[in-house]
Formats: structure tokens, sequence, C-alpha cells
């Protein structure tokens, strides 16, 4: 029996997305990992062909299901809620510029079952010098070992409980957004669930791998608030 369905959603940084992987696979726990292909390009698309014989892992190329371009992330966590509550289990989000520790998935699994009311529990992102970084700058001075939070928990490696996915129907989710971690965060107290960050339990994240030109914000802020504003990207 899996205690939990794993995903992480690709857009090409094949190189971060091949650390993810291997850092999945070498976790502990008992789990289903499936990844969804965003529209990569063929090179990524056929490595990840490869890697999934290799590491194990279900692939879905979204290609094949909808002709919507990149970003797809609300057809993904539909079509991840409804097969983790067909196999009745939490869904656990790892984004492709993260890399989880060997204990990552199992501390998720069991602080879900532990902590009060639990509508979500996330690990709490670091640099490579061990450093709490984005999106999880304003708890960097923090001395809990856990947090609860009204704050929105970003899903670079986060579990969304199966009390959560029983009571909100990703069906109804925005389709004028492209990211829905505010979105969901705020779902889940209102329905009366706690959020959490762990801080004891913490992942390796590599910002906006997948979306270099937001990294604009700080080279050229001018140029990043015309592709946000005017182009419209990156709707949350």
């Amino acid at each position: 029996m899996y205690e939990a369905l794993v995903i992480t959603p690709v857009k090409d940084s094949l190189k971060t997305t091949i650390e993810t992987i291997r850092s999945v696979h070498n976790s502990g726990g008992t789990f289903h990992y499936l990844i969804f292909n965003d529209f990569s390009t063929q090179e990524t698309t056929k490595a990840l062909e490869s890697l999934s014989n290799e590491y194990r892992f279900e692939l879905i190329n979204l290609s094949e299901i909808t002709e919507t371009q990149s970003p797809n992330y609300r057809l993904v966590l539909q079509m991840a809620q409804k097969k983790a509550l067909q196999m009745g289990v939490p869904l656990i989000i790892i984004e492709s510029d993260v890399e989880v520790q060997p204990n990552t998935i199992s501390e998720l699994l069991r602080f879900s079952k532990s902590l009060s009311n639990c509508g979500m529990v996330g690990a709490i992102t670091k640099d490579l010098d061990g450093k709490i970084n984005f999106p999880y700058l304003n708890f960097k001075s923090t001395k809990k070992e856990i947090i609860e939070t009204r704050s929105s928990l970003s899903f670079c490696c986060t579990l969304l409980s199966s009390q959560l996915l029983q009571q909100y129907d990703f069906q109804t989710l925005s389709a004028e957004k492209h990211w829905y971690d505010v979105s969901i965060s705020r779902k889940s107290i209102q329905l009366g669930l706690k959020n959490y960050i762990l801080v004891t339990e913490s992942v390796v994240h590599k910002p906006h791998s997948s979306r270099p030109w937001k990294h604009l914000k700080y080279s050229n802020p001018i140029k990043y608030y015309y592709q946000k504003l005017v182009k419209r990207l990156d709707r949350i």
C-alpha cells in the first residue's frame, strides 16, 4: 500500500529536474512518484522518458492530453487530486528546483498525522550553504522547530492532506491564474484546517530554475515587471 502520491511538475530545467528525481528516488517511504511534463523541449522529453525507466516513476506528457501551452499547473493539480483521492493518500508536491533529504517524505507524512487538524505541511527551503532562502525568507530568524502559519505555503516541497483534498475540489480553481499555492493555502485555513512549516526538515531550493526570467526581478526590475504585468506571466 502506498502512503502518498508524490508529484513533480516539469518544464525543462533538465539539470535541476534530474537532481530532484534522484533525491526523490533515494527517499525513504512507500509512495507513487508521478512526473507531469508540461510541454518541455524534445530533448527534455526524451530524457524524462529514459529516466522514467531508470528511476521507475510514472511520466505523463501533458502535450498528449491538452493543447493548452505551459503553464498547466491547474490541470496538474486536478489530475493529481483525483489520483490521490482514488488511492486514499495525501498529495506531496516536490518541484523541479528542489532536492529533498532521504527522510523528507517520511517526515512530512509523520508530521501530517501528528499535527493538529493538518491541511498542509511544508519543508522549509534552504540554499546550498544551509541558509533559509526564498520563499521562506520571512522565517529566517525563527527559533521554532515547527511553525503554524496563516501565511501562504509554497509548493516547493509541501504535503496536502487527505482531509484538504476531500474538502476542496480543485476543479473550482480559477482558470485565470498560473499558480495556486496562495489560493489553496488560504482555502485550507478557510476550511478550518491548519498549515505548518517544518523548520527542522529542510530541502535545498534553487529558485526559478524553470522560470529563469524571474531572476530579472533582481537584475532588471523594469523588464521583470513588464513580463509580469504587461505580458501577464506568473499570475497568482
